[in-house]
């Protein structure tokens, strides 16, 4: 997995400071089903979220982490 979809601290947007927030984004939209662009902003700007995400989903780390 590339260093690139854990995010670091102070680096803005898709990268992400707060990985735990990321998490809980990811998690609020499989609870609640909703489409990203309903994700509340405390987590952020939707497409941002979304964008690390997908970038998440295509290195494999979240089937890596199961």
């Amino acid at each position: 997995m590339g260093e690139d979809c854990l995010g670091k601290p102070g680096d803005p947007g898709r990268r992400g400071k707060d990985n735990r927030l990321f998490v809980e984004a990811v998690l609020w939209i499989a609870r609640t089903g909703s489409p990203w662009r309903d994700l509340p902003v405390s987590f952020g700007h939707w497409n941002s979220v979304f964008t690390r995400f997908r970038d998440w989903v295509k290195a494999d780390y979240l089937e890596a982490a199961v």
